[in-house]
């Protein structure tokens, strides 16, 4: 029997750059360029250096984080990804404007947040009667505690006993550490956990291989909704607490 369900965060409870037309009416540069600006001003402050420079190595880092990622599972941390950007631009920072920069770009989507998805609140209060809640997901910019502080801002943290960060963890989504670390939180075996999330190869077939059932949230990303293997295929949150139910068999 389903005694606990994991969940992911972007794209499945958050819609991910939803925070970007709220940026765009402030005045604010996207979060792909402020990132990208901040690093500049930092170096810039020191010792002059061409924009185009530091963007072209932040891209180089992007990257190489992106195939650590999808190849090793692992998620490095935002200072990790600065000093490799650093390393190839030759470059330092002092570690106070080092932190500075670190700072800036972990809580820019604490302090302007991505929007939840609609009936998320509502599904979550229902089906936390009824099982344990785990958050599995992995962190890309903003770690675990900005993270945390997100959904806590969202007024959804409560509902979940758990949470399996990849930077807390060290490895991301499918890596088994990140189903073990749920399952342990919530002192259920893989086999009673049902996961759910908008990407059929991480948050499908990675628990499906692991003995876990798996439903597939479609409402903000659906490329996946014809080709996966899920269980279940989700379109709103309304209709997730009666699909996780008949999974279990209630």
């Amino acid at each position: 029997m389903i005694k606990g369900v994991t969940f992911d965060l972007w794209d499945t409870m958050v819609r991910d750059d939803s925070d970007e037309p709220v940026r765009a009416a402030r005045g604010l540069r996207p979060k792909k360029a402020e990132r990208r600006y901040v690093l500049w001003e930092a170096l810039n402050a020191i010792q002059p250096i061409a924009f185009e420079q530091v963007e072209l190595a932040y891209d180089v880092g992007d990257a190489a984080f992106n195939e650590v990622w999808h190849e090793q599972f692992v998620t490095w941390t935002i200072a990790d990804r600065l000093r490799v950007i650093l390393n190839g631009l030759g470059r330092a920072l002092p570690e106070p404007d080092f932190a500075r920069v670190v700072r800036a770009h972990e809580a820019m989507e604490v302090e302007i947040s991505p929007d939840p998805i609609e009936g998320i609140a509502e599904a979550l209060a229902d089906l936390a009667q009824r099982y344990k809640l785990c958050v599995i997901s992995d962190t890309i910019v903003t770690p675990a505690n900005g993270l945390r502080a997100v959904l806590e801002k969202h007024g959804i943290k409560q509902y979940f006993s758990g949470f399996a960060f990849s930077d807390e963890v060290g490895r991301s989504k499918p890596h088994r550490a990140m189903f073990d670390a749920a399952a342990d939180q919530l002192g259920l075996a893989l086999a009673e956990l049902v996961h759910i999330g908008d990407r059929d190869h991480n948050d499908v077939k990675g628990p499906q291989s692991l003995g876990m059932k798996a439903i597939l949230f479609t409402a903000s990303r659906a490329h996946d909704k014809d080709t996966t293997s899920a269980e279940a295929v989700c379109e709103r949150h309304a209709d997730l607490p009666g699909i996780v139910d008949s999974l279990a068999g209630r």
